[in-house]
């Protein structure tokens, strides 16, 4: 079973492009905190920045609904690709591809570049299953 669900902050606001074929695909990066340290000893935080994609519909209801700062709950599948790039070395990308996507009503941090817009819960869309992204 490939499913993650995280809960996190959008480290940058979110980038909307198209494919050849007209599809939205939309990326943002998500800044996910997490404690470590063993038990009875003082716990320690760090932060992981956890790469986005979602596609379609979803992918622009986020790039017209999402902003830094804001938090979200991200639920999708874990993606592992490869690539070439121009000059011919190989590339890596670890992801999550999103299926749902629910922002936070709590407002975002102060940092936001968008603090005086509020947030806008589109949890009902994300939900539709793409036959193009089906594996079988």
């Amino acid at each position: 079973m490939n499913s993650v669900k995280l809960i996190g902050r959008l480290a940058q606001d979110p980038e909307v492009r198209y494919t050849k074929t007209g599809k939205a695909v939309c990326s943002f990066t998500i800044a996910v905190s997490r404690s470590f340290g063993a038990p009875g000893q003082e716990q320690r935080e760090s932060t992981d920045f956890i790469p986005i994609v979602a596609w379609g519909n979803l992918a622009e209801m986020c790039g017209n609904n999402l902003a830094k700062g804001h938090r979200v709950f991200v639920e999708g599948r874990l993606q592992v690709r490869s690539y070439e790039t121009t000059d011919g070395q190989k590339r890596r990308v670890t992801e999550i591809v999103a299926n749902f996507v629910a922002q936070s009503m709590e407002s975002s941090n102060s940092n936001s570049s968008s603090s005086s817009s509020k947030p806008v819960d589109f949890g009902q869309f994300g939900r539709d299953v793409i036959d193009e992204e089906i594996p079988f």
